[in-house]
């Protein structure tokens, strides 16, 4: 290639400047940060600290993209999409039991049990969310071959009702 030849991916001399400053603006969108208070302590709002995110914009976003990943047949950018919200908000077991359904879902049976029970150890109080979680449980050990792991956990659905 000469030196002065341009590559047949730039932009033409008109769009240079148009596609530079929307190139720029993505990477910024990319960077932007939002500003929050202080995180309140388990023990001071403990509803505070358990309630997900449903506010927190990115998170929604991230969510929504985890969602059209998998929609997609992109089960492992799913995975990392909602692990990317985890670390916006990681104390939201909704957040845990998506990332453990994923993982169920790309037959990783341990870490999915693993994620359903650390959001059921965030989700004291919400018996639903517990109980979908259990089943993810049972699912889980069904699938590594563990029968009466997976009837224990469906006791424990069971005493949910």
């Amino acid at each position: 290639m000469h030196l002065n030849a341009q590559p047949s991916f730039a932009l033409p001399r008109s769009g240079r400047a148009r596609g530079g400053a929307v190139l720029a603006l993505a990477l910024l969108a990319g960077c932007a940060v939002t500003e929050r208070g202080p995180t309140p302590e388990p023990s001071a709002a403990p509803e505070a600290a358990r309630a997900p995110a449903v506010g927190d914009a990115a998170v929604e976003v991230l969510v929504a993209r985890a969602d059209d990943q998998m929609l997609g047949g992109r089960p492992e950018l799913s995975a990392a999409t909602l692990e990317r919200a985890l670390r916006i908000s990681p104390r939201d077991p909704r957040l845990w039991q998506r990332l453990a359904q994923v993982r169920l879902d790309m037959g990783y049976a341990e870490r999915a049990e693993g994620l359903a029970s650390r959001s059921n150890s965030l989700a004291e109080g919400d018996r639903a969310l517990q109980r979908e979680n259990w089943r993810l449980i049972a699912a889980a050990r069904r699938l590594r071959g563990d029968e009466p792991g997976a009837r224990e956990a469906e006791e424990r659905v069971r005493a949910l009702q």
